[in-house]
C-alpha cells in the first residue's frame, strides 16, 4: 500500500505525457521520432504494426494514414516526423 500512494503521486505529474508511437522496425522516419523522444525523456509506447494487425488497424482509425510513423500525444495525432508538431505537442521549447 505505501507505495501505491507515491506512484500515483508521480505519475500525476511526471507521467501526465501519454504518448504512443505506431512505427516500423524498417522505417528511417520511426528511429528519429523515437531518438528525438528519449532525447527529450519522454516515455512513450512502442507499437509496431507491422506485428500487430489490430494495433495498425487502431492507427488507420486515428490518423486515416496507412503509413508511419504515427505519434499519438495525448490525443494530438501527428503523421510523419514533424518535429515542430511533436515539440508543441509536448510543450518543449
Amino acid at each position: 500500500m505505501p507505495t501505491k500512494a507515491p506512484a500515483k503521486k508521480e505519475t500525476k505529474s511526471a507521467s501526465k505525457t501519454k504518448v504512443i508511437v505506431y512505427s516500423t522496425p524498417t522505417c528511417p522516419y520511426c528511429h528519429v521520432a523515437k531518438e528525438f523522444l528519449q532525447e527529450n525523456k519522454v516515455e512513450y509506447e512502442d507499437v509496431d504494426v507491422s506485428k500487430d494487425q489490430d494495433r495498425a488497424q487502431e492507427m488507420i482509425e486515428k490518423s486515416g494514414q496507412m503509413g508511419v510513423p504515427v505519434l499519438d500525444i495525448n490525443g494530438t495525432i501527428i503523421v510523419g516526423y514533424d518535429r515542430e508538431a511533436i515539440k508543441k505537442a509536448l510543450k518543449l521549447k
